[in-house]
This record gives C-alpha cells, structure tokens and sequence, in this order.
C-alpha cells in the first residue's frame, strides 16, 4: 500500500532563516557548520609578550623589537585611543598537528600587523565583528609538527574606521579600550569551510533572485537538503554528503549571452578620514601586505590600488613591502591605477591644482611601474568637474564632477573615466551607467559607475544581481564593473569574497563574473559597447553640499596657497630666464606642490575628517606658508635687490603677477618723505593708485592722480560710498539699501529691500553632520542678530565703513566695507569670532535682475544653473559650488559676488547668498571653532591664524556690478584681481633703474584668454605657460615676450611635445593661435 510522504513541504521564509543561522556566528555556533570550521584548536602553544610603546607614538619595526617586552595574556584592555602596542610571539606547532595547515586567530578588537622576524610586514588583522573582520594568519600550508615560530604582531588602538563609538562618525572618543579577545592557533576543517563558502552562493540566490523563478526555488530547496543531511554524529561524512548536493547545484553553466561582470579587487583607503595621516600610512602596509597573501593561494586574483601618495608613503616606510608590490605589479597582478596624487576633491581644489594632480600622479606611475595609468579612477568624491578631460560603502565625497576633468584627464594621458558616487543622489538618479562624458570643451571621455553602486563590494549574489539590475545602460554594452573589497578604512578584499567569485564564474541564474582587471574591462567595452549616450557638462552630486563650507579654515588656506604657489613658480621662472643668482627651487616646489595636494583629499580639503586629520592639514599648510613666502621673497629679492641688503633708502615697487595690464589702489606702508595721497585711519599705511603692465614691477613713487576720487559721507540716517561709478548707500545697521550705477543711470537694489544681509539658517542634516546642507534649512533663514555703522575711511582714494554685528549670544563680527577710486567694486572684509551649534551663517543679496540662469566660477571655465525651481534637478541644486564668483546678469547687465575663499553658494530667483561658516559637530567636534591645546606650541602665521584659534575667521566678499551680460563683462579678470593682490617690495633704488620694462610674457588679442600659470618644464629648463579660454567661446591671439624664446611648441599637461607653434623671433610674438570655448592650452617655450 502506498503510503504519504513523510516530508512537509518546506516553506520559504522559514526555510530562509534556518539556513541562514546553519553557517551563523551568533545563532547555535556551538552546533552548526560555524563549529566545524576549525577541527583543532591551541592556545597552551603560544607564548605571547608586549611592549607598550608610549606617548601615542607610532615607531619603526627596527626600534620596536629593541625594547624590553613584557608577559601578557588575552584578556587584557590596551590603549589609549591611538597608542600602539608591539607583541613578541613564540608559537610551538603541537607534533600532532603534521600534515595539517596552521593558522594564528588573532583578535585585539582592533587594526593589527603581522611582522617577519626580519621586518617584513605579511598581513594586517582587523579584529571585532564587523565585515571587515580579518582574524586569521595562516603559518603553515602543510605543518611537520614541534615547529617553532616567531613572529610580531603590532596593534594599533583603533578600529578599521577609527576611534568613534556608536555612531561611526561621532567625534573618536580619546580614551577608549581595545580588548585582546583570542590568540590561538588553529587548523582549519577545510571540507567545512568549502561548504561554508557553498552555501553564502547558494542562500544568496535564494534569498535575492525572484522568488517566483526555478532558480530561486532550486536554491531553496538545495539549502534544505544540506541542512537535513548535516548529521553532527558523523561530521565528515556529512560533509562530503552536503558538498555533493550544492555541486550539483553549482555546476549548472549559466545561459548563452548572459550579463559579464568583471570583478575587480580593489582597497579603498581615505588619506585621512575618521584617522590621521600617519595611521593611513600604516593603513596601507596592512592592506596590500594582506593583497600578496591572497595573490599566493589565487593565482587569477587582480587587485588595483589608486592614490600615488600612499604608495610613495609605503615605498618610504616599507621599503621591503614595495619592492614585493612592484615585482607582484611586473606579473599583472597588483595594478597601480588612478592617475592622480590622490583620490581628490573634485569641487575645490582650482584649475592648476588638477592639473598637478595627474602631472605628480602619471609621474609617479611612469617613474616606479613602467607606465602611466589609463583610467582615471575616482570611486569616492563629492562631485565631478567637467574639466576632467581625461586626463559607496561609508565615506561620502565632493559634489560636481568639475566640468573641466575630461579635458585635463585626456591631457594627462588616461583614456578612461571610473566612479560610482552618483548612486548616493538624494533626489534624481543619475540616468547613465556607461557612458561617453563630455565636457566643457567637448572632450569625451569613456565612462563607466558601478551598477552595484558601491566601491566595496562583497562579491556576493546580492552585488552580482544588482549589477545586471541597476545597470542602465544594457541596451548598449552587456558588461558591467564590480569593484569589491572593504575599503575606506582599508583591509581589501578577503578569502571569502575570492571564494564567492570562484563559485559565481559561470552558474545558472547569474551573470558571468570573471576576475580582471580594470584595464580589461574598459577596453573590451570601448571594442563591444555600441550607441553609448553621451552625458554633456557637470555630473552633479546631489548630496554632501554641505562640504562647501565646513572647515572654513581649511578652504582659505588651499585658495591662498594656490596662489602664493602660483606666485612664486612665476617669479622663480623669472629669475630662471633673466639668469638671476637664485636657482629654480625645483625639489623644495615639488614637496610643496605634493603637500598641498595631499590636503585636497577628499575628507580634507572639503572638511569632513576628524579634528586630528584637520590638525595634521593645518600643520602642513603652515609649513607651506612659511616656505612658500620665504622662497618668493628671496626670488623676488634676487629679481630686484633689497634695499636692506644694499643699505640704500627703500623704494616701494609692486609687482602684478598676473597676466595683463591692471589698475587699482592699493595699501602701503607710511615712511618719511613719501607723500602719500591718503593715509589709513591709523596713519601707519597710506594708498596709492598703481597701474602695472601684466607681470610687472611699478615703482609706487610713479603712481597715478588722476581725477578719479571716492568719498564716504552720512545722509541723514543712512551712509553713502559715492565714486565716479556708483553710488553705494547703507543703513545704519550696515545693510546696503541701494546701490546706483552712475553711468547706467540703474538702481540695482529693489525698492524696500536690501543686500548685504547676515542671515542664521538651522543647520541639522539628515546623518552626515560635517558634510550635508539639506534643502528644509532654506525654510529656517532668520536675520543675524543686530547690528551698527560708522564711517571708518573718507577719500580721496579708499572710503570704507565699519559694521560691528552682534550675530549670536556667542559670536560677533567685524565688517569692513570699502570702495576705491579705482573700481565700482564693493569689497567686503569680515573678521569673525564663532562659536555655534549646528547653526549656518550667509550673506545675502538682492538685485533689481531677473534670469533664469546665474554662471558660477569653476576650475578653467564657468557653468550656468537654474534660478528656479521648476524641476527636480532644479531645486536638486539648492547650494551649489563656485569658485571665485557667481554672477547674476540679464540682458545689458549684471552683478558679481566675488570671494576669496568661499564655495558654497544659492541663487534663486534675484536672491543671490553666499555661505560663509558652518558648525557642524561631527566628526570634528570643534569645526570652525579652534581650541587651546592646538595653538599654544607654536606661533601662528597670518593664513593659519585666520579660521584656527578659537573660532576666528577672516574672509572677504565683494560686489562688481557692470555692464552687459557675464560673457561681455571683466568679471573673470575681476576675479582674479580680487585673489591676488599685487605684491609690495622694498628695493634699491639702483636695482629699479636696472629694470627692463618689455613685457616678460603678454597675451595681444583676446581677453577671455587667461594667463594662468607659468612655470619652468618637469625635465628641463624650458618654460611652460598654461591658458584657458574663459567664457565658452572662440579666441584668436598672440603670445608676446621678452625673452628669448627659440621655440615654442604645444604639449599636454605631461608637458609631451605636440606640434610647433610659429614664433617671429624678430618681433618676438607667435603667429594669431585660435582657442576653443573652454580649452586648456599649454604651451612650452624654449628660452636661450
């Protein structure tokens, strides 16, 4: 007689949960597939001691093994946060253990290394529970048992992602504790373990394909019968039993023409985040040493690292380790990718500083692998510039892919373009996975972001699925990038996920997955894809907005050192081609330039690193400063002799660094007999009128009267700022209640309003404190506190007027408003002492204009956006990033609000704001507020001393009203005019009749070209001289010198030789040479 099945069916959700406490660490580990991982375990065959290094001091494997260890046991709590600890190991291999592989369980609850005893770094360990987790070290492959080894491990107090608690981007408590939870050796059941990684695939599959297909439910029911037939009474039967049932699961070849993933091993290490710099550099070692052990029991794994710096870091610090990365390198194995010094922000480092980016970069590539990198590979930033001409996990970035990068990523000799962060958009999707991106220029540049939308992947089903998914591009190229590995602390990835990849190649119900490498991948789709859409301009990160303005401090040093280096590499190259006794400082640049590129890192330079990050940026800048201006003086002394050094009366010359003819008033230091126009109110400096021909001296006794004059006189209540342009009135709460073109005969301000507005917004992002400025805090703005005016300057030449504001209980500013009788340009002075709670402060302006675009300075070009809300995107850029200026201009004219050291700004409608401090809580529990202990060990130089010491910030801001639209103005000379200032020098007064007064270089012919750099040539003492069209338009013009140039030939930012240019050496000028809208042009000059 027949009788029923005695098996009830089996019901998915149940059926789910079991299988996923079979293999679980927290569920029955003591009777599940978890408890048969290892089959043998010691700890009575380890001998453990440690040395304790003191005074949170990070030191050199040599000097650690030196010190004098003491017993310890497991058990023990070590830190503080930040200190480290250096354990002596000893281990004897129990003789039962022959034939068996060994392996060392190590778990301090926090990083940790594994040294040689001949000082060679083999693997990092990452202790606690997290993904990341990394506790075994494999000793022996195949032990002859009583071995003994030994070993070192150093530990470092801190976790994968720093010191924080709870919240993994609270401020890093100070003192925290790190337990040593397990130290033993063990041998690992490797049947169990085949099994364990068997079912990650296949519960995956059941858990992530759609439950309604054969695939998903075979992987049910496989799950179910190798649980049924995991008889604990009969261990290794059972096992080999439950292998067989997922092979036969496993081995089903997945369909013709289905979806290729290409895995790529990748380890994304922030430069500094939620840990200073000197813990990256151990960072690294960790990882890659890591990266070789896996490449030994792989012999398909490729794994990529990006970011110059860390590697030189590491070729510095582990010479050993290095030399076994390029040897793993020459094999295809370890690829070094990226192009760039580091994996920078994209929004706020300028033009020039880009360009150095991929010049040091491609330079270091070339120099220690053989080679310059083909991708530009930028998973994690907070946006894109459109001047890239090619040249997530937990971290956020910058916010608009710069709309210059393909240009300079082109130029720098990269063919293609890699990110993902435009997954994390909070508004609009970005519609595009691979694609051609185009930009300001109409460079194109192959582009491809990750459809897994992460650049850590786990390499499990749920990644693979959402490859195919996600990616919105299948109708034109059937591929897709995986880039997996625990990142942004580092670690890379692990065994586990090589082994899911193993299992994932070609099986049923999934893409194809192959290990590659990045290279690969991009040249078989550039061969494959077909129609790609192209994707023109900026690719804006809806998200992180915030990060134009956190760390205020930060962002003035990185604009003035950009200049002052600018300053000085024009000077220096003067000195080069006059054949002045100082030398080029070629190496002290280099270092120069390499630091500051640091600093424009991705959690740096926009603001969103812990306070000891934002310690080691301001040291550095410091050092910078103080070099920087040292060497420009010297330049500049060597250009035009001191008159100190010849003990001559001085003469007071100033010098025009830019590169065009330029007039303006300017402050001077009072002397005996100099018979000043004007002095300051405080009779210690005076003004003068100086104009100066581009990259000129001018003697300040040759200045300029003019008629032009400027005064400042009261009106009853209000105060009134009259020159021969406009006529600017304030109240008496320092709020401009009109501002009058003269000439136009226009009033700018409507009628009842005013600019010139500080305004308090609430400032509580939904998690990313440091980094989020969210769209609801535009329906908080409330006035500033109060505020009173008072006539400070009168004329001739400078008029100005002092605004004191009581912003807060906690912070007040001083304002200094000053107009000359140079310029309708209204210049803003503010000195700040803040001290505030998530609260952000703007300046607001409104015009009498109405467009619905305003343009934005961005690096070598402008960009246009909305003034309206009328879409998603719209409103999606509510605060935007602009460089110099923002201009808002309808047809016949315009106004500009121009800074020197600010980026966030908001433009709706004829409402123009700029943002100027903010006071976020975390990571940097101090932002923007300073403390004590930070300052007291060292004077503070004039950039440090501004945003650094207890809460202080200088800044400026101005407004430049003119005529016609933005591409008709002088706003981007304005600009620049507004950032450098002319340098003020005291000379002989026989060096000055010595002078040559024939211009060192000068552009004829065109004034939306701009002369941004010059520089002497990486591998000789040819001159480099970069421009750029400025305004999205056709330029003809001549390039005029002095010198005496042989030649003079087009190159790329690598500064490689293109084709010659024509040069009149009779009448010392090229032929007319066209640029394009936005072009970057480099010239290099051949000087005798």
């Amino acid at each position: 007689m027949a009788t029923l099945s005695a098996q009830p069916r089996f019901l998915r959700s149940i059926t789910l949960d079991r299988a996923a406490k079979f293999s679980s660490a927290d569920f029955y580990s003591d009777i599940n597939l978890y408890s048969q991982l290892y089959k043998k375990r010691s700890t009575d065959a380890i001998q453990l001691q440690v040395y304790s290094v003191p005074d949170l001091r990070r030191i050199p494997f040599d000097e650690a093994v030196k010190q004098h260890f003491e017993p310890t046991t497991t058990g023990t709590l070590y830190g503080p946060s930040w200190s480290t600890h250096w354990f002596k190991v000893k281990i004897t291999v129990p003789h039962e253990w022959a034939g068996e592989q060994v392996e060392l369980i190590w778990d301090s609850s926090s990083e940790a290394m594994v040294w040689s005893t001949d000082g060679i770094p083999r693997q990092g360990l990452t202790g606690d529970k997290g993904n990341d987790r990394r506790v075994e070290y494999v000793l022996l492959k195949k032990a002859k048992g009583r071995e003994t080894i030994e070993l070192f491990v150093e530990m470092a107090c801190n976790g994968m992602f720093g010191a924080g608690m709870n919240n993994i981007i609270n401020p890093p408590q100070e003192n925290r504790r790190f337990l040593l939870a397990q130290v033993e050796i063990a041998v690992p059941n490797k049947a169990a373990w085949q099994l364990f990684y068997d079912m990650q695939v296949i519960l995956g599959m059941a858990n992530e394909l759609p439950e309604d297909t054969v695939r998903a439910q075979e992987a049910l029911y496989a799950c179910n019968q190798v649980i049924d037939s995991f008889d604990r009474l009969n261990i290794e039967n059972a096992l080999q039993k439950c292998l067989q049932i997922t092979r036969v699961f496993l081995e089903k070849k997945a369909a013709p023409g289905a979806h290729r993933v290409t895995a790529v091993g990748n380890c994304h290490i922030d430069t500094a985040w939620l840990w200073p710099y000197a813990e990256t550099r151990r960072k690294t070692a960790r990882s890659w040493s890591t990266q070789l052990r896996l490449m030994e029991d792989y012999p398909e794994y490729v794994f990529v690292c990006s970011q110059a710096q860390q590697l030189e870091w590491l070729s510095q610090d582990y010479p050993k380790l290095f030399k076994e990365i390029r040897a793993a390198s020459k094999k295809g194995r370890f690829q070094a990718i990226g192009a760039t010094w580091v994996e920078m922000d994209c929004n706020l480092p300028s033009g020039e500083a880009l360009c150095r980016q991929f010049l040091y970069g491609q330079r270091f590539y070339e120099m220690k692998f053989g080679a310059r990198c083909k991708i530009f590979w930028l998973p994690d930033t907070f946006g894109y510039s459109a001047q890239h001409r090619l040249f997530p996990h937990l971290t956020p970035v910058s916010v608009s892919i710069i709309l210059q990068l393909p240009q300079i990523v082109k130029q720098s000799g990269a063919e293609y373009f890699f990110t993902q962060k435009l997954s994390w958009n909070n508004i609009n999707k970005f519609p595009n996975t691979t694609f051609t991106w185009v930009g300001l220029d109409g460079t194109k540049v192959l582009t491809h972001m990750a459809p897994c939308e992460t650049y850590t992947a786990q390499a499990d089903v749920g990644d693979m699925i959402r490859s195919i998914k996600r990616n919105r591009d299948l109708a034109f190229s059937n591929q897709s990038l995986m880039p997996y590995g625990n990142g942004d602390g580092g670690g890379g990835p692990q065994r586990a996920m090589l082994e899911r990849i193993r299992r994932m190649k070609d099986i049923d119900g999934l893409p194809r997955c192959e290990m590659d490498s990045a290279n690969a991948f991009f040249e078989s789709v550039e061969k494959q894809a077909k129609g790609l859409q192209e994707w023109k301009g900026e690719l804006y990160f809806e998200l992180h907005r915030g990060t134009y303005t956190s760390q205020a401090a930060t962002k003035r040093y990185n604009r003035k050192l950009e200049f002052l280096l600018r300053d000085l590499e024009i000077v220096s190259t003067m000195c080069l081609v006059l054949e002045r006794e100082f030398s080029y400082p070629k190496e002290e640049l280099d270092l120069l330039w390499k630091n500051l590129l640091l600093n424009q890192f991705h959690d740096v330079l926009p603001g969103s690193a812990i306070e000891l990050a934002n310690i080691d940026a301001r040291k550095i800048y410091q050092h910078i400063e103080i070099k920087a201006k040292k060497l420009l003086g010297d330049s500049l002394d060597s250009l035009y002799r001191s008159s100190k050094s010849l003990g001559e009366e001085p003469c007071y010359v100033a010098f025009n660094s830019l590169g065009w003819r330029r007039s303006e008033i300017i402050e001077v230091p009072s002397y005996t007999g100099d018979n000043l126009q004007q002095y300051s109110a405080g009779k210690n400096a005076g003004y003068v009128r100086v104009e100066n021909d581009a990259f000129g001296f001018k003697d300040l006794a040759e200045s300029t009267n003019d008629h032009k004059r400027v005064k400042a006189f009261a009106s009853g209540e209000d105060f009134v700022m009259e020159n021969d342009w406009i006529i600017a009135k304030f109240n008496q709460q320092g709020h401009l209640i009109s501002l009058f073109d003269k000439n136009e005969m226009r009033e700018l301000v409507p009628e009842g309003q005013a600019g010139n507005k500080m305004k308090f917004y609430e400032d509580i992002p939904l998690y990313w404190d440091a980094w989020d400025v969210e769209i609801y805090h535009l329906n908080t703005g409330k006035n500033a506190g109060t505020s009173n005016a008072k006539i400070k300057e009168v004329g001739p030449l400078c008029a100005a007027l002092v605004v004191k504001h009581a912003l807060s209980e906690n912070s007040t500013a001083v304002q200094t408003i000053v107009l000359t009788a140079a310029s309708p340009r209204l210049d803003f002075h503010m000195n700040v002492e803040w001290h505030e709670n998530r609260v952000l402060l703007k300046v607001e302006f409104m015009w009498d204009i109405h467009s619905d675009l305003a343009t934005y300075d961005t690096q070598f070009g402008v960009v246009q956006r909305s003034t309206t809300y009328n879409t998603s995107h719209d409103y999606a850029k509510f605060e935007v990033c602009g460089h110099k200026f923002a201009d808002l201009s309808e047809h016949g004219y315009g106004v500009a609000l121009l800074n020197d050291c600010k980026f966030g700004y908001s433009c709706h409608g004829n409402v123009m704001c700029l943002s100027l401090l903010r006071s976020p809580k975390a990571p940097d529990v101090n932002c923007d507020m300073g403390r004590i202990k930070d300052t007291e060990s060292r004077p503070l130089t004039p950039f440090l001393r501004c945003g650094y010491q207890l809460g202080h910030h200088e800044f400026s801001f101005a407004v430049y009203p003119h005529k016609g639209t933005f591409h008709e103005s002088n706003v981007v000379r304005e600009s620049y005019q507004f950032n450098v200032p002319m340098i003020i020098r005291s000379v002989s007064q026989s060096a000055l009749k010595e002078r040559d007064k024939a211009p060192f270089i000068e552009i004829e012919g065109a004034k939306n070209v701009i002369l941004d750099t010059v520089k002497r040539a990486e591998d000789s003492n040819h001159i480099i001289v970069r421009l750029h069209e400025a305004f999205g338009g056709r330029a003809m013009f001549k390039l005029k010198s002095s010198l005496n140039i042989q030649s003079i030939h087009r190159c790329n930012i690598m500064e490689d030789e293109g084709d010659k240019v024509e040069f009149n050496k009779a009448e010392r000028v090229t032929r007319w040479l066209v640029m394009h809208a936005f072009e970057i042009l480099t010239l290099k000059l051949k000087v005798k």
